[in-house]
């Protein structure tokens, strides 16, 4: 069950006459391999949802399960994604930020407050930043589960490419299978050659 506190920003925001308020939430900035993906969500004035939470709290079946309730309350959802090559050409901060940013942008209703987790923004509309605020507010928490699950589909379609890496299992996240695979069969073009070992490993060759 959603916990209430998960509505405090967002009715202090209508009460003061907001209507459209956007969360907006990443996936993947830690992982070795695959894109980093952004979320902004703006769901109906009021809505209740029942199945929300943080998407790290979630199981797979419950994020899927939470999934299709923010589909059924949304009235705006919209999905950027920062590729390999940008995480590499610019860094994972900016990559981030800018498909955030992205993602505000691409949302079909203009939003008149956005709530960001935990990243700083510049931006022309009213905008707060939340530490750890996928566990804080309801339209972060559910623009986490639409980036996470999107992220997610996403490193399952590569592990029908790269069967031997397990990306299904992992979704690309520096685990002890993912590394032992990594030494054994190199790096695939969906890792990032910024990041360590996989830096090294290029070196290397």
């Amino acid at each position: 069950m959603t916990d209430l506190n998960l509505y405090e920003y967002e009715d202090k925001l209508y009460q003061e006459g907001y209507t459209y308020i956007a969360g907006v939430d990443e996936a993947g900035r830690g992982p070795l391999a695959g894109p980093v993906v952004a979320a902004a969500v703006i769901l109906k004035k009021g809505a209740k949802l029942k199945y929300v939470n943080d998407s790290k709290q979630l199981s797979e079946k419950q994020r899927e399960k939470a999934l299709e309730e923010i589909k059924k309350h949304a009235v705006s959802i919209s999905i950027a994604v920062s590729s390999v090559e940008e995480i590499d050409r610019i860094n994972i901060y900016r990559a981030t930020r800018e498909a955030m940013h992205s993602a505000i942008d691409k949302l079909s209703i203009k939003p008149e407050f956005v709530l960001i987790d935990a990243m700083p923004m510049e931006m022309a509309i009213p905008s707060l930043s939340i530490i750890k605020g996928d566990t804080l507010s309801i339209s972060i928490a559910a623009a986490s589960i639409v980036a996470k699950t999107t992220r997610d589909q996403y490193m399952i379609e590569m592990d029908k490419l790269f069967p031997e890496y397990q990306f299904k299992k992992h979704k690309g996240y520096g685990t002890k299978e993912h590394l032992d695979l990594l030494k054994l069969y190199g790096p695939t073009p969906i890792h990032r050659k910024s990041y360590e070992p996989i830096k090294s490993m290029i070196k290397k060759t």
